[in-house]
């Protein structure tokens, strides 16, 4: 058994279906692990072989729910997509939890606490615009349009393009944050020119936490739930939220619901 030409072939797959280069190598990872443990070829690959994969891996104790739903995922994409099996494999549901969200003052105090000036731009933006990590990222100076306040996130998850907004005050710091680049540039790069780290804008988070002596569990992405949440506090259409956010669900959209404060306290007992 060939298992790089097997992987190989599974990678061109993969690649063909559009999916992101980090599903990409986690599925190719998953893959490489159940060929190297099971030994078995993928032609003579049973469902009860699968499961027992997967059975090891939840007794090995450091994976969650999620996490095993991308093993399984990865799995059953190799052997049910491509080689055509009809596997069924059941694992726990992901256990949706509630995200940690800030409060503007305490926003506010993480960008007071962020010296360097692009790395400030990018956590606005983040709270701003309700981007993902890599989003931010990937921006090109041709996906802002400053005078329609609005960026286009390209081939965002999902492969999709989509409209975000932008803050009056934040549009103003772009243009002049901008105004040498070209429009096939990152809008942000490193001092060779290159585009950003992910690692060097969650290590400034990490750093602005601790020095505006916040004590929650956070990281970049609660930017991205801060951003919802006061939207939906504001009183925007929930299904607003949704396009901004890029979610293909509603329902992932509704756990802001959950964490709502001004919204439960717009209820009024039936005692009054």
């Amino acid at each position: 058994m060939d298992i790089e030409k097997i992987l190989k072939n599974l990678e061109t797959e993969i690649k063909l279906r559009g999916f992101s280069p980090k599903t990409v190598k986690m599925y190719i990872l998953y893959n490489r692990q159940f060929l190297q443990t099971m030994n078995i070829a993928p032609e003579n690959t049973t469902e009860n072989d699968i499961k027992a994969f997967l059975a090891e891996k939840m007794t090995e104790g450091n994976l969650n729910s999620r996490s095993l739903a991308l093993v399984k995922s990865a799995l059953l994409f190799h052997y049910n997509e491509i080689l055509k099996n009809k596997f069924e494999i059941k694992t726990p549901k992901i256990k949706k939890t509630t995200p940690t969200v800030l409060t503007k003052d305490e926003i506010k105090r993480i960008f007071k606490c962020v010296k360097n000036k692009q790395q400030k731009l990018i956590l606005k933006l983040y709270y701003s615009s309700g981007l993902r990590l890599s989003e931010a990222l990937n921006l090109k100076m041709k996906d802002l349009d400053l005078t329609e306040k609005v960026i286009w996130i390209r081939n965002g998850k999902g492969g999709k393009d989509r409209m975000s907004i932008l803050s009056d005050s934040l549009v103003k710091d772009l243009e002049e944050f901008s105004k040498f680049r070209d429009k096939n540039d990152f809008l942000f790069m490193n001092k060779k020119g290159d585009q950003l780290n992910p690692r060097t804008i969650q290590k400034t988070m990490e750093k602005a936490k601790i020095e505006a002596k916040i004590n929650k569990d956070v990281h970049i992405h609660t930017l991205r739930h801060s951003f919802a949440t006061h939207l939906l506090e504001s009183g925007v259409d929930i299904r607003k939220i949704q396009e901004l956010l890029g979610h293909a669900d509603l329902s992932t959209t509704q756990i802001y619901t959950k964490v709502s404060s001004e919204e439960l306290k717009k209820v009024k007992s039936p005692l009054d």
